[in-house]
C-alpha cells in the first residue's frame, strides 16, 4: 500500500475514468485525497457527471506517470460513505478547501475504492510491480 500512496502522492494529478451514462468511456483529472485504513480515498461533487456516472456503474480506473516514465493503473469499485472524519482530513488539501469549504457541505462526497488492484510499471525492462489493496 505504501509504494501506490507514495506515488501517487508524488504524481498528484490523475486520471479518473468511469463509463458515461452513454455507455462509452470518460476520463477527467483527479486527484487522490489520502490513505485511510488501508484505503484509497477520493472525494467529489454530488452535482457532477461523474457522481451520476458511479451511481450507475460504480467501477472506475486511475492512471498516471511520473516525469521518470512510471505509470501506475488502479481500479476498483467506488463505494460513497458519509465518513466525517475522511471528509475533514481532505479540507486538509487547499483545492479541495475551496471548492467545498467545508466536510459538511451538502454536495461534498467521499469515496473510496473496493477490490482495488494496482500495477506499477515503467521502461527498465523488469516485470511490473503488482498490488492487491
Amino acid at each position: 500500500m505504501k509504494t501506490v500512496v507514495d506515488f501517487l502522492n508524488a504524481n498528484p494529478v490523475q486520471y479518473f475514468a468511469t463509463i458515461g451514462e452513454d455507455g462509452k468511456p470518460k476520463c477527467r483529472p483527479f486527484m487522490f485525497c489520502l490513505e485511510k485504513d488501508s484505503k484509497l480515498w477520493f472525494c467529489t461533487n454530488n452535482k457532477k457527471d461523474v457522481y451520476a456516472q458511479l451511481q450507475k456503474n460504480p467501477y472506475a480506473e486511475i492512471c498516471v506517470s511520473s516525469p521518470e516514465y512510471a505509470w501506475i493503473r488502479i481500479s476498483g469499485k467506488c463505494v460513497f460513505e458519509n465518513n466525517m472524519e475522511v471528509k475533514e482530513a481532505c479540507m486538509a488539501n487547499p483545492i479541495v478547501k475551496s471548492q467545498y469549504d467545508s466536510a459538511n457541505n451538502p454536495i461534498f462526497e467521499v469515496f473510496y475504492l473496493d477490490e482495488a488492484k494496482a500495477t506499477l510499471a515503467d521502461f527498465s525492462g523488469n516485470p511490473p510491480q503488482e498490488f492487491n489493496l
